[in-house]
């Protein structure tokens, strides 16, 4: 059985002394094995990476872009193989893993304006034969920890600001499905990325401890789950890291009477459902204002869900994967089979589906009459579950969704202009679409929530990775004009 080891300092490295396995989920089977990184193979990336950064530092802004613009040329040329990658370790369908590379590509776009992104300022004459100038400098080697749900997308989101900014990059994906990553770091390398300037390192706990511990580690970027994103947050910054943790999200979508209720339904449809729910932008919660509205909605999803093809992503006649583990499947359906008994109804129950394989499969569900203080709607499901919660007014829409723990992101299906500005001006949430069910930024903006799906300071992706990745230095400068000077002990002034 063949083993992914990780990259280090352009080259194959790792014993595999402990490993893990990568399943097919559209099977069930062991596919290959993943060595497991100790702290010492952490090291040695980190070793890599430290070694690398004064030479990709020092290399021209415009020579740096090349690599970008070329990078984006590959992944276009290259874009079929990576997809049957991702669809083979993680079980979506293949257009699906494509667009997941489309997203990703324009993260690399991005990156390539960053002649222009690394700008400082200048002001002239501050004080008499005084200029002030600041720079964007790079933090250092970064440390990179990604979420199985996008193993393409998700990297690109860090490694190419963090790269275009002139640090080095240590990434530890998901080990669930790594062989992604290996394939992007040839890529890059491929494209005139130098070695050692991104190192690939697999495993879990004892990989992702290691990067958080080393003082050669200036920063962490990190996306999953709340609990984890909270405590990588707490560790890092105890260690005086700069870091970024993105968590979890229980996204709301709500529907006004005035809405149309057919593309609401189908958005509803797609964004609940799309990725088999594997995604923290889906939409989990449909909040319909008014029995009439939630009565109509719950008939044209349930309607709409019957035709859903399930199956390998492989098969072009699928819509919808499986879930990546067979322990993830258990779990999604527990919400489901718990929500009768909390006071919920199930509409559709896709826990009763039925398959011809041995894979991690699972139907897709819809549940009416959910309430806060069910678990169905207060922890985040990650699975193909649509729950819907009746309200009877705007203001009690924007409460519900104001009082949830999570802030990733919502939407609102309207046609009157007035309530989608007083929605955008009231939801206390990272990213609003109006009319829009899935808001993730394009790439010139940046990606990120409230409350407990983000901790720091800083989003993702966009201008505020380039804040996140850079260090700001000020400098202040006077040139000998021959003008006689004198002892002062005053307090600086510009005047």
């Amino acid at each position: 059985m063949s083993t992914v080891r990780h990259h280090i300092n352009g080259a194959e490295a790792g014993e595999g002394a402990r490993t893990g396995r990568i399943y097919d989920p559209a099977t069930g089977a062991v596919a290959r094995e993943v060595a497991f990184a100790d702290t010492a193979e952490v090291e040695a990336a980190i070793a890599a990476a430290r070694e690398a950064l004064p030479a990709w530092r020092a290399t021209g802004l415009v020579r740096r872009a090349d690599v970008f613009f070329r990078l984006r040329q590959l992944l276009i040329e290259r874009q079929d193989d990576l997809a049957a990658i991702i669809t083979a370790e993680h079980g979506k369908v293949l257009s699906d893993a494509k667009g997941e590379i489309s997203r990703g590509i324009e993260n690399v776009e991005f990156a390539a304006g960053l002649v222009h992104l690394l700008k400082g300022e200048r002001s002239e004459q501050v004080s008499r034969g005084v200029d002030v100038h600041s720079v964007k400098q790079p933090v250092g080697v970064v440390g990179a920890i990604t979420p199985f749900n996008f193993p393409v997308m998700v990297p690109l989101w860090m490694m190419s600001s963090a790269i275009a900014c002139g640090n080095t990059v240590v990434l530890k994906p998901s080990e669930k499905d790594p062989s992604a990553s290996i394939f992007l770091a040839r890529l890059f390398e491929e494209a005139g990325l130098p070695a050692g300037v991104l190192n690939v390192v697999h495993g879990d706990k004892v990989a992702v401890d290691a990067l958080l511990d080393s003082p050669g580690v200036r920063a962490i970027s990190f996306v999953g789950s709340t609990p984890v994103a909270r405590s990588i947050y707490e560790r890092g910054t105890a260690q005086g890291k700069r870091v970024q943790a993105l968590g979890g999200a229980k996204n709301h979508m709500v529907v006004m009477p005035d809405a149309d209720l057919d593309g609401a339904a189908d958005a509803a449809v797609s964004a609940a459902y799309g990725s088999a729910g594997e995604r923290c932008m889906a939409v989990s919660v449909l909040v319909a204002v008014g029995d009439d509205v939630a009565d109509a909605l719950v008939a044209k999803v349930a309607e709409r869900v019957q035709g859903l093809r399930i199956g390998p992503g492989t098969d072009p006649e699928s819509e919808m994967g499986p879930l990546i583990t067979g322990e993830h499947r258990d779990k999604v359906a527990s919400y489901v089979t718990g929500a009768t008994a909390e006071g919920a109804e199930v509409i559709v129950d896709g826990t009763t589906a039925e398959f011809d394989s041995d894979g991690f499969f699972i139907g897709v569900s819809l549940v009416d009459r959910v309430r806060p203080g069910m678990r169905v709607y207060d922890e985040e499901i990650f699975g193909p579950v649509l729950s819907v919660v009746r309200v009877q007014t705007y203001a009690e829409a924007v409460e519900l969704i104001n009082a949830n723990s999570f802030a990733n992101g919502t939407a609102i299906f309207t046609r009157d202009g007035g309530t989608a500005r007083q929605f955008e001006i009231d939801i206390e949430v990272g990213m609003v679409g109006i009319n829009v069910p899935i808001p993730v930024p394009i790439g010139a903006y940046s990606f990120g929530g409230w409350k407990n799906s983000l901790f720091g300071d800083s989003h993702m992706y966009g201008p505020e990775s380039i804040h996140f990745y850079t260090r700001s230095k000020v400098v202040t400068t006077r040139w000998p004009d021959h003008t006689p000077t004198q002892v002062d002990l005053g307090f600086p002034s510009n005047h």
